[in-house]
Protein backbone atom coordinates (compact mmCIF):
# COMPACT_ATOMS: atom_id res chain seq x y z
CA UNK A 1 0.00 0.00 0.00
CA UNK A 2 1.33 3.44 -0.96
CA UNK A 3 1.69 5.83 1.96
CA UNK A 4 -0.68 8.81 1.86
CA UNK A 5 0.98 11.98 0.54
CA UNK A 6 2.07 14.43 3.21
CA UNK A 7 4.01 17.64 3.63
CA UNK A 8 7.24 17.77 5.60
CA UNK A 9 9.05 20.44 7.56
CA UNK A 10 12.64 20.81 6.42
CA UNK A 11 13.70 21.75 9.94
CA UNK A 12 11.94 18.79 11.59
CA UNK A 13 13.27 16.47 8.91
CA UNK A 14 16.77 17.32 10.12
CA UNK A 15 15.95 16.19 13.68
CA UNK A 16 17.39 12.73 14.28
CA UNK A 17 15.25 9.95 15.71
CA UNK A 18 11.95 11.61 14.78
CA UNK A 19 9.44 11.04 12.00
CA UNK A 20 6.62 13.41 11.16
CA UNK A 21 4.10 14.31 8.49
CA UNK A 22 1.37 16.83 7.75
CA UNK A 23 -1.38 14.77 6.11
CA UNK A 24 -4.23 16.29 4.12
CA UNK A 25 -7.20 14.82 2.34
CA UNK A 26 -5.50 12.52 -0.17
CA UNK A 27 -4.66 8.83 0.07
CA UNK A 28 -7.59 7.44 2.07
CA UNK A 29 -10.76 5.41 1.70
CA UNK A 30 -13.55 7.85 2.60
CA UNK A 31 -15.92 9.33 0.03
CA UNK A 32 -18.19 12.29 -0.56
CA UNK A 33 -17.39 15.36 1.53
CA UNK A 34 -14.87 13.23 3.45
CA UNK A 35 -12.89 12.30 0.33
CA UNK A 36 -10.56 10.68 1.15
CA UNK A 37 -8.16 10.65 4.14
CA UNK A 38 -10.52 11.90 6.82
CA UNK A 39 -9.24 10.92 10.28
CA UNK A 40 -11.64 12.98 12.38
CA UNK A 41 -13.23 10.78 15.03
CA UNK A 42 -15.69 13.58 15.71
CA UNK A 43 -16.97 13.66 12.14
CA UNK A 44 -20.01 11.79 10.82
CA UNK A 45 -17.92 9.73 8.41
CA UNK A 46 -18.20 5.93 8.66
CA UNK A 47 -16.25 4.73 11.68
CA UNK A 48 -14.46 1.98 9.76
CA UNK A 49 -13.27 4.44 7.12
CA UNK A 50 -11.82 6.67 9.85
CA UNK A 51 -10.05 3.69 11.43
CA UNK A 52 -8.64 2.60 8.07
CA UNK A 53 -7.42 6.10 7.30
CA UNK A 54 -5.78 6.44 10.69
CA UNK A 55 -4.09 3.07 10.22
CA UNK A 56 -2.65 4.28 6.92
CA UNK A 57 -1.06 7.26 8.62
CA UNK A 58 0.22 5.15 11.52
CA UNK A 59 1.82 2.69 9.12
CA UNK A 60 3.30 5.45 6.95
CA UNK A 61 5.31 6.66 9.95
CA UNK A 62 6.10 3.22 11.33
CA UNK A 63 4.32 3.94 14.61
CA UNK A 64 2.85 1.45 17.06
CA UNK A 65 -0.16 3.60 17.94
CA UNK A 66 -1.71 6.80 16.60
CA UNK A 67 -3.14 8.92 19.42
CA UNK A 68 -5.42 11.96 19.25
CA UNK A 69 -7.18 13.97 21.93
CA UNK A 70 -10.78 15.11 22.17
CA UNK A 71 -9.89 18.67 21.24
CA UNK A 72 -11.70 21.48 23.05
CA UNK A 73 -9.79 24.67 22.09
CA UNK A 74 -8.00 24.78 25.43
CA UNK A 75 -4.42 25.12 26.68
CA UNK A 76 -4.54 21.72 28.37
CA UNK A 77 -1.61 19.37 27.71
CA UNK A 78 -1.44 15.65 28.49
CA UNK A 79 1.73 13.64 29.08
CA UNK A 80 1.49 10.43 27.07
CA UNK A 81 3.05 7.38 28.70
CA UNK A 82 0.94 4.64 27.09
CA UNK A 83 -1.94 4.29 24.63
CA UNK A 84 -5.39 5.22 25.91
CA UNK A 85 -8.84 3.78 25.30
CA UNK A 86 -10.74 7.00 25.90
CA UNK A 87 -9.49 10.23 24.35
CA UNK A 88 -8.67 12.85 26.99
CA UNK A 89 -10.09 16.33 26.58
CA UNK A 90 -7.00 18.36 25.72
CA UNK A 91 -5.36 20.19 22.85
CA UNK A 92 -1.74 19.16 23.17
CA UNK A 93 0.35 16.10 23.98
CA UNK A 94 3.97 15.43 24.92
CA UNK A 95 5.86 12.16 25.22
CA UNK A 96 9.26 10.54 25.49
CA UNK A 97 7.95 7.08 24.56
CA UNK A 98 9.08 5.78 21.15
CA UNK A 99 6.42 4.44 18.81
CA UNK A 100 3.51 6.50 20.16
CA UNK A 101 2.50 8.88 17.39
CA UNK A 102 0.97 12.17 18.53
CA UNK A 103 -1.72 13.27 16.07
CA UNK A 104 -3.35 16.70 15.99
CA UNK A 105 -6.60 17.06 14.05
CA UNK A 106 -7.33 20.29 12.21
CA UNK A 107 -9.38 21.83 9.43
CA UNK A 108 -8.10 25.44 9.50
CA UNK A 109 -6.73 25.63 13.07
CA UNK A 110 -2.96 25.64 13.44
CA UNK A 111 -1.17 22.32 14.06
CA UNK A 112 2.25 22.62 15.68
CA UNK A 113 4.76 19.78 16.03
CA UNK A 114 7.70 19.97 18.45
CA UNK A 115 10.89 17.96 18.91
CA UNK A 116 13.95 18.02 21.17
CA UNK A 117 16.36 15.48 19.72
CA UNK A 118 18.85 15.80 22.56
CA UNK A 119 16.26 14.85 25.18
CA UNK A 120 14.26 12.47 22.98
CA UNK A 121 11.01 14.33 23.62
CA UNK A 122 8.26 15.38 21.21
CA UNK A 123 5.04 17.34 21.39
CA UNK A 124 2.03 18.25 19.28
CA UNK A 125 -0.46 21.08 19.73
CA UNK A 126 -3.79 22.12 18.21
CA UNK A 127 -3.89 25.92 18.18
CA UNK A 128 -7.17 27.39 17.09
CA UNK A 129 -7.40 31.08 17.84
CA UNK A 130 -8.86 30.43 21.29
CA UNK A 131 -6.16 27.93 22.20
CA UNK A 132 -3.44 30.11 20.70
CA UNK A 133 -4.35 33.23 22.64
CA UNK A 134 -5.04 31.02 25.67
CA UNK A 135 -1.45 29.77 25.72
CA UNK A 136 -1.51 26.24 24.28
CA UNK A 137 1.91 26.63 22.65
CA UNK A 138 3.48 27.96 25.83
CA UNK A 139 1.85 25.17 27.85
CA UNK A 140 3.22 22.54 25.46
CA UNK A 141 6.75 23.90 25.85
CA UNK A 142 6.33 23.91 29.63
CA UNK A 143 5.13 20.30 29.56
CA UNK A 144 8.08 19.24 27.42
CA UNK A 145 10.49 20.91 29.82
CA UNK A 146 8.77 19.20 32.75
CA UNK A 147 9.80 15.79 31.36
CA UNK A 148 13.34 16.79 30.50
CA UNK A 149 13.38 18.89 27.30
CA UNK A 150 15.35 22.10 26.93
CA UNK A 151 13.45 24.96 25.35
CA UNK A 152 16.57 26.17 23.56
CA UNK A 153 16.83 22.77 21.82
CA UNK A 154 13.23 22.50 20.64
CA UNK A 155 12.43 22.71 16.93
CA UNK A 156 8.82 23.59 16.08
CA UNK A 157 6.95 23.26 12.79
CA UNK A 158 3.68 25.01 11.94
CA UNK A 159 1.64 22.92 9.53
CA UNK A 160 -1.16 23.59 7.05
CA UNK A 161 -3.74 26.04 8.44
CA UNK A 162 -5.90 28.91 7.31
CA UNK A 163 -3.70 31.73 6.06
CA UNK A 164 -4.22 35.46 6.30
CA UNK A 165 -5.73 35.91 2.83
CA UNK A 166 -8.49 33.43 3.69
CA UNK A 167 -9.05 34.40 7.32
CA UNK A 168 -11.54 37.26 7.35
CA UNK A 169 -12.62 38.34 10.84
CA UNK A 170 -14.89 40.94 12.40
CA UNK A 171 -14.02 43.92 14.61
CA UNK A 172 -14.85 42.02 17.80
CA UNK A 173 -12.23 39.40 16.95
CA UNK A 174 -9.61 42.07 16.31
CA UNK A 175 -10.47 43.86 19.53
CA UNK A 176 -10.03 40.61 21.46
CA UNK A 177 -6.47 40.14 20.25
CA UNK A 178 -5.26 43.73 20.18
CA UNK A 179 -6.92 44.49 23.51
CA UNK A 180 -5.14 41.56 25.13
CA UNK A 181 -1.82 41.85 23.28
CA UNK A 182 -1.28 45.23 21.62
CA UNK A 183 1.58 43.99 19.44
CA UNK A 184 -0.81 41.80 17.45
CA UNK A 185 -2.14 44.87 15.65
CA UNK A 186 0.51 44.26 12.97
CA UNK A 187 -1.01 40.86 12.19
CA UNK A 188 -4.24 42.39 10.87
CA UNK A 189 -4.70 43.89 7.41
CA UNK A 190 -7.78 45.82 6.34
CA UNK A 191 -10.50 44.00 4.46
CA UNK A 192 -13.89 45.02 3.13
CA UNK A 193 -15.93 47.43 5.25
CA UNK A 194 -15.20 46.72 8.94
CA UNK A 195 -13.58 43.35 8.28
CA UNK A 196 -9.92 42.43 8.68
CA UNK A 197 -7.69 39.53 7.70
CA UNK A 198 -5.75 37.93 10.54
CA UNK A 199 -2.42 36.11 10.31
CA UNK A 200 -3.03 33.26 12.76
CA UNK A 201 0.03 31.24 11.78
CA UNK A 202 2.11 34.41 12.06
CA UNK A 203 0.79 34.85 15.58
CA UNK A 204 1.75 31.30 16.54
CA UNK A 205 5.19 31.72 14.99
CA UNK A 206 5.79 34.97 16.89
CA UNK A 207 4.75 33.36 20.18
CA UNK A 208 7.09 30.41 19.65
CA UNK A 209 10.04 32.62 18.79
CA UNK A 210 9.34 34.78 21.83
CA UNK A 211 9.38 31.62 23.95
CA UNK A 212 12.98 30.98 22.92
CA UNK A 213 12.76 27.79 20.87
CA UNK A 214 15.71 26.83 18.67
CA UNK A 215 13.86 27.16 15.36
CA UNK A 216 10.39 27.56 13.87
CA UNK A 217 9.37 26.34 10.42
CA UNK A 218 6.12 27.87 9.14
CA UNK A 219 5.00 25.90 6.07
CA UNK A 220 2.53 28.61 4.96
CA UNK A 221 0.05 26.16 3.41
CA UNK A 222 -3.54 27.45 3.26
CA UNK A 223 -6.12 24.79 4.14
CA UNK A 224 -9.00 26.96 2.97
CA UNK A 225 -7.53 27.86 -0.43
CA UNK A 226 -5.96 24.49 -1.28
CA UNK A 227 -9.21 22.59 -1.78
CA UNK A 228 -7.69 19.56 -3.52
CA UNK A 229 -5.20 19.02 -0.72
CA UNK A 230 -6.82 19.89 2.61
CA UNK A 231 -10.08 19.82 4.52
CA UNK A 232 -11.36 23.23 5.67
CA UNK A 233 -14.15 24.11 8.06
CA UNK A 234 -14.37 27.69 6.79
CA UNK A 235 -14.71 26.51 3.21
CA UNK A 236 -17.49 24.10 4.15
CA UNK A 237 -19.27 26.95 6.01
CA UNK A 238 -19.10 29.10 2.87
CA UNK A 239 -20.73 26.26 0.95
CA UNK A 240 -23.26 25.22 3.59
CA UNK A 241 -22.00 21.64 3.73
CA UNK A 242 -23.21 19.56 6.71
CA UNK A 243 -19.81 18.38 7.96
CA UNK A 244 -16.12 18.28 7.11
CA UNK A 245 -13.09 16.01 7.29
CA UNK A 246 -10.02 16.56 9.44
CA UNK A 247 -6.38 16.78 8.44
CA UNK A 248 -3.76 15.02 10.56
CA UNK A 249 -0.43 16.40 11.75
CA UNK A 250 1.68 13.65 13.29
CA UNK A 251 5.03 13.21 15.03
CA UNK A 252 6.62 10.10 16.51
CA UNK A 253 9.88 9.06 18.13
CA UNK A 254 11.39 6.19 16.20
CA UNK A 255 11.26 2.93 18.14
Amino acid sequence: MTAPPHALSSKLSDVSGVKHGFFGRKGGVSSGIYDSLNIGQGSDDEAQNIRDNRDRIRDALGAKKLLSCFQVHSAKVVKVTEPWRTRPQADAMVTKVPGLALCVLSADCVPVLFADADAGIIGAAHAGWKGAIGGVCEATLDAMEAIGAGRENIVAAIGPAIQQASYEVGPEFRDTFVGDQEWTDRLFVAGKDDRSHFDLTGYVEAVLLDQGVAAVDNLGLDTCALEDDYFSNRRRNHRGEPDYGRNGSVIVLEA
